[in-house]
């Protein structure tokens, strides 16, 4: 593999289910630590087995945690990531402890099953939308843009070819200091992709 992730600070139990849960509903977890998965992964490294290994979904406390005992250190980490969510402070994180943040959900996973009627949409908000007239892009591309001239690493999700060819086209224009900014000023901690996953009650 060229990379390899850990996709949440938190284990289940073993079985067949993806997410196991008792006859009430509540999940079943497992209480082995991610410093024990994380040591695991570093043997597939030393194996050749793994290129890189990463944490997803983890904050910067979790972060500096795995750091404390690594001797392999992690070199992505991926969280949800777009103008609404901007995880200013976990990127700056990154860039001092050397990771390469990779956002998912770049555009607001306008096509999840799930998605609430009365929650903002990204690829309709009109910063974006003066941004992408301005240059003559689409609205993905302006966000797509933003994040890659943050250093940020994108993955939108799409199986339509022009979409796909579209999405690369990113790199024959640039947004200035203050476009940047206004961007980055959408930022509102509005979460598309809310885990359904709970620890005490609390989601994560």
């Amino acid at each position: 593999l060229d990379l390899y992730l850990i996709h949440w600070p938190y284990a289940f139990q073993r079985g067949d289910a993806a997410f196991p849960r008792q006859e009430d509903g509540t999940l079943l977890y497992d209480d082995i630590d991610y410093k024990v998965t994380w040591a695991a992964m570093e043997k597939l490294v030393e194996k050749g087995l793994v290129r890189a290994i990463g944490l997803s979904n983890f904050n910067s406390r979790q972060i500096n945690d795995v750091l404390s005992m690594a001797n392999i250190k992690p070199t992505v980490l991926q969280v949800e990531g777009h103008p609404y969510l901007a995880q200013v402070e976990l990127l700056a994180h990154c860039r001092e402890k050397g990771l390469v943040m990779t956002a998912y959900s770049p555009l607001g996973s306008p096509d999840r099953a799930w998605k609430r009627p009365d929650e903002p949409v990204l690829l309709e908000e009109p910063v974006i939308a003066a941004l992408a007239k301005k240059y003559n892009k689409s609205l993905a591309q302006i966000i797509i843009r933003w994040q890659t001239q943050r250093g940020v690493v994108t993955i939108p999700k799409s199986v339509t070819e022009s979409r796909i060819k579209e999405n690369l086209q990113v790199f024959d224009f640039t947004l200035e200091p203050d476009e940047m900014d206004s961007v980055t000023a959408l930022n509102k901690g509005w979460r598309y992709i809310v885990p359904t996953i709970t620890v005490d009650d609390k989601p994560c």
